[in-house]
This record gives C-alpha cells, structure tokens and sequence, in this order.
C-alpha cells in the first residue's frame, strides 16, 4: 500500500540500457510524468524509484528550480507547493571504501550491482563468509535520498530496531468523514543514514571491494561472468547479483510487461500546525471532502481514488503524500499534485517549507523475469514488489540471507557446480514455488483493487482492516501463503458488505480464472 517509500530499495544505480528502459514501461500507457526534483525512491515510503526517460512515461532526477521564498504558504495550486521545494542535496556518507583494483584480473566470487539495502545486505552476509565481494554502484556512499516506512515488528525479526528515527504506537486510516480505524501494528521510519553507515561498515570490515561505476553489460563464460562497466572496466565474477531497483537492463524477462503503477507525491515539511495525532502514523486517509468544490478533481477522485499517507514527527514537521495505490495506466504526477495541495487546505495545513520532496513510480504485479537465468536478481528486478501493496523493502531485506546462503552454499562447497547450475539454485532459493503462487495469489487481488472506484475501494479497506490481525498483517508482509491466503480471501468475503461482495464477484471472477490457469500451469 505505501510503495512510495519503498522504491528505491533495491538499489540506487539505474543502467542506461535504452532499449531495455523502453520495454520496461512499454504498456498502453501514454502517460507524461513531471521530472522527478528529489532522487532514487519502497515503500512503503522510501526509493524514489524508476528513473526512466522514454516516449511513454518520463521521469528523473533533473531539477532546475532555485530557491524560492520559503515562508510563504502553498495556495490552491501544485504550482505554488513546487515553489517551496529545495534545491537538491546529494548528501554522502564520510567513509574510506576499499575500492577495487582492477589491475590485478582478480575473479571475485560475487559482484553486487546495485549499492542499495538489498545489494548491500547480500554484500555483507556472503563476505561474512569469507568469500570475495565486489560491490558496484555510481554512487556508493550516497545515502539513499526518500523515506522508509515500515511495520515495526518486521524490521524487529531482522534485529534492525536501532536503525528506525521514529516509531508510533499504532495507525489510523479514514475509511470517509465518518468512519475511522485504529489499526494496533506500531510502524517506523528507517534512518536511512544509520542503516547505510551499518551496512556499508559491515562491508568494509568483511572486505567487500567497492567500484564507482555503472554496468551497462554483462558477458557470461561457462564458470564465470564478465561485467562491463562505463568507465571502460572489466569486472570477472563467478556470481552476478543484480540489485538495481525497477532497471532490468541485466534481467531477462520473455513475457510482456504491462504492470499497475503506484504513483506518488510526498514531501517532508515544517508546517504552522496539523490536525494529526503525534502517537499515529497516518496509513491511509480515503476521505474527499477536499474535492467538493472542484467538481473535475472530485469526479477524477471517484474512478480512480488517491489516499493520504503521513508520518508526524512533531506538532509542525510532518511527512506527506498523496499516493495512487495501483493503476493501469498511472495517475499523472500532476494530478497527484493538485489532489495533495486540495488536501492540505482543507485540513489546514499550511506548508511553511520543505525539506525534500519525492516524485515515486512503482510497477506493480507483471511477469516474473525468466526463471532460471544466469544472473541472480533481488528486489524490484526481480519481481519482489508486493503486487497488491507496493511494499518492498522488508521482504526484500529478508529474502537477502535466503540469496545470501544459496551463494555461500553453491561457492563455499568443492565448487562442482558454477556458472548457469548455480544461479539455478540461487533462483530456487528465492522464487520456490510456494512463493511464487503467493505472488499470483497477489497479483490476482492487484487486479481486483485495479477496477475498484473510491466507493468500493473504501468498501474493500473497511472489510480488509476488520479481519483478525493475523491475515491483515500477514497479507500486508508477505507471510501468507497460498492455503492460509484462501482462507483469508473467504474470511475478507465473509466481512464485505453485500455491495462489496457482488462488485469482487463482478469484477474478481476474470482475475480469479486467470490465477487458477496460472497456478495449474506453474509446477518445479
């Protein structure tokens, strides 16, 4: 549900292979997104994603506004929200990385392209082992540029607790103006510097080489591969790990590619006041009472809905964004935009100055890439976002150990197998096949949220968030799989509504037919 934070977690690097660029989003879209002012982007409220230029949908990191006067207040326009967005700060971490030596023709065992959380948490437990490591990035100690939000327990499994800024004891959402719920699951806000200063230090200490450089192609030999980079350096590995976001330059995928988007505009600012309470995050607000006097906005609103997402820090620092949770094509960032600031002067908020600002882009569902390939994929690459939620960055961080020892297995052993045998076993480890129906079983409900308006969407979440805890939580991270998932499903449908039980039939039996063809057809 709250992809925007979760972009950019698997990796800022982006290879500028054109012509696979162009087949990422090659959809019916035709689609024109406003430049992207901030950087990379999961979200749940982190990576600012896809940076991507072709003729259907574009978007960057190209920023060319000055500094405006920043104690002025938004008026009812995006444009006068824009005026107070910042100048973009790189901002790098003060570390000595080891970097690597390519003179010496050495054959790492595993070369990480992609310095984001799931490039770097594969980097650090494989070098833990002993085995050589070589971590490729543009930027690598760039401190990964959105917000992460994320379920408190989940980072808790991980033992990553130190590494959240901000916790809440529970949410809320706004189902309309007169339904409310409290949704008892505390949440957070990763550092996003502390948990790259963790990750690269444990990298450093382990012996993880680093190169700044991008891979624009990969040559593979029968035991080992060859990367080339950008700077005209040639990196041999036994294993290639590509970590590198939504960019699947490296990836193959032989189906088409015509994914929902999640869509974007959050920005973190100081504001006079807000109506929030301190103690709750803000996980979806659906109400459009901001609408009523833009009849076009309103009605827009209705046939394809946007919520508000908001993480309070303070009585006047606050996160923001207005989030399309999934459509096909994407909501135009512009209108996103409008929503946001219509919002905000309903609810009072005067925006007073912004720290930073995130234009995210999440593809959602679509086609797994080819399984198995010689490369090994992680995150977004490889198919991790959650289809009906966009989340990413947890069960991303957590499939790392599963990649992890499957690498340090395979390369630890006599070494009998290599080359294409032992990325099949990586690609076992990580798409097994319980896992994969537990994506399809997403994909379907993807689908369903797709052809859903703003009435019966509310209908849905109102349904949704009065299960037990254990099939709301479990869906949203991943951890139901395809038994206790039907029972989840016939558990939602037993607390819809009779409306909302004739629009799932109407518009799930299609979505329902294909999952079941899918899951027929896909066996090990």
């Amino acid at each position: 549900m709250l992809p925007f934070l979760s972009s950019l977690l698997n990796g800022v690097t982006d290879n500028p292979c054109r012509k696979a660029m162009d087949t990422l989003l090659k959809t019916h879209n035709k689609l024109e997104f406003l430049p992207q002012v901030h950087g990379a982007l999961e979200k749940s409220s982190s990576l600012s994603s896809l940076k991507i230029q072709n003729q259907e949908l574009r978007f960057g990191l190209k920023k060319s506004r000055q500094k405006r006067n920043r104690s002025c207040f938004i008026k009812a326009s995006s444009s006068a929200l824009l005026e107070l967005v910042p100048e973009t700060k790189k901002e790098n971490l003060e570390f000595e990385l080891p970097m690597y030596d390519p003179s010496k023709g050495l054959v790492v065992d595993l070369a990480v392209v992609g310095g984001g959380p799931a490039g770097l948490a594969v980097a650090q437990q494989v070098s833990e082992a002993g085995l050589s490591v070589c971590s490729i990035d543009p930027s690598p100690k760039l401190i990964w540029p959105n917000n992460y939000g994320v379920w408190v327990d989940e980072f808790e499994a991980m033992d990553l607790l130190d590494c959240l800024d901000t916790t809440w004891s529970g949410a809320v959402m706004h189902i309309d103006d007169n339904t409310k719920k409290d949704l008892n699951r505390p949440y957070g806000r990763v550092n996003r510097k502390l948990l790259k200063s963790k990750m690269l230090q444990k990298c450093i200490t382990n012996g993880v080489k680093f190169h700044q450089a991008k891979v624009i192609k990969v040559i593979h030999e029968e035991s080992k591969s060859l990367l080339i980079c950008n700077d005209g350096v040639t990196i041999q590995a036994a294993v290639v790990l590509v970590a590198t976001g939504f960019s699947r330059c490296l990836v193959q995928y032989d189906k088409p590619y015509n994914p929902g988007y999640q869509v974007a505009y959050g920005i973190l600012a100081e504001v006079e006041e807000h109506p929030f309470d301190l103690d709750k995050m803000v996980f979806m607000d659906w109400r459009d009472s901001h609408l009523n006097n833009n009849s076009e906005l309103k009605e827009a609103n209705s046939k394809i809905p946007t919520f508000l997402y908001a993480m309070p820090f303070s009585s006047n620092r606050i996160f923001l964004e207005e989030t399309s949770l999934v459509a096909r094509p994407g909501v135009p960032m512009k209108d996103i935009q409008e929503r946001m600031v219509a919002r905000l002067k309903h609810l009072g908020i005067k925006v007073k100055s912004i720290e930073e600002d995130e234009h995210c882009v999440i593809p959602m569902g679509g086609p797994l890439p080819v399984l198995p390939q010689r490369v090994v994929g992680i995150g977004g690459t490889a198919g991790m976002v959650h289809p009906s939620t966009g989340y990413m960055v947890a069960r991303t961080l957590a499939a790392a150990p599963i990649v992890a020892n499957a690498i340090v297995r395979s390369l630890s052993s006599d070494r009998s197998i290599s080359g294409h045998k032992l990325s099949a076993e990586v690609w076992k480890d990580l798409w097994p096949i319980e896992r994969r129906r537990q994506r399809e079983f997403f994909c379907f409900g993807m689908d369903i949220l797709l052809k859903l308006d703003l009435p019966a969407t509310r209908r849905f979440f109102d349904a949704f968030f009065d299960l037990e805890p254990r099939y709301w939580h479990g869906f949203l991270s991943s951890r139901l799989f395809l038994p206790e998932l039907l029972v989840f499903g016939l558990s939602l449908f037993s607390h819809a509504s009779n409306t909302s039980r004739l629009e799932i039939m109407a518009k799930g039996t299609l979505p329902l037919v294909n999952m079941i063809n899918n899951l027929v057809q896909d066996t090990d």
